[in-house]
């Protein structure tokens, strides 16, 4: 009997994890994950960062390079009513959505970078640079 109790799949309402779900509930169901599910490869002679970024327009996302790190961020609201036929509104909703994230990635070529944003999905490949700086002797006077 014990066993069977030990072996049961709760998920949701697993009594043994009750508050830490409870904690998250109210977040994880009206706010969404809140996070940006991203993806970074790295080939010999580029890296391809891959952002799920559904519901953002193009406009919303900001994306730039410096010191050696990437950065994306991206900002999306969307506000909804609903009207009855005498202009009472019945329902109005509104949900804004703030994500960021940011990735070291050093040497980047950036006159051949390319980004395509299509179907709620951001695509950045990065060439790296081909030219290595070789070494160079500085002269002591």
């Amino acid at each position: 009997m014990t066993n069977d109790v030990m072996n049961r799949n709760f998920d949701f309402f697993d009594p043994t994890n009750f508050f830490n779900e409870v904690g998250n509930l109210g977040h994880d169901m009206f706010n969404g994950d809140g996070s940006m599910k991203t993806d970074v490869v790295e080939h010999d002679k580029d890296y391809v960062v891959t952002a799920e970024m559904p519901g953002f327009k193009k406009d919303d996302i900001h994306v730039d390079y410096r010191d050696d790190t990437l950065r994306i961020s991206g900002k999306s609201e969307v506000n909804q009513s609903t009207k009855d036929d005498d202009g009472r509104i019945l329902r109005q909703e509104r949900s804004s959505q703030n994500v960021a994230r940011s990735f070291y990635l050093p040497s980047i070529d950036l006159k051949a970078v390319q980004a395509m944003y299509d179907a709620g999905v951001l695509t950045l490949t990065l060439p790296k640079q081909t030219e290595v700086a070789g070494d160079h002797k500085i002269s002591i006077d």
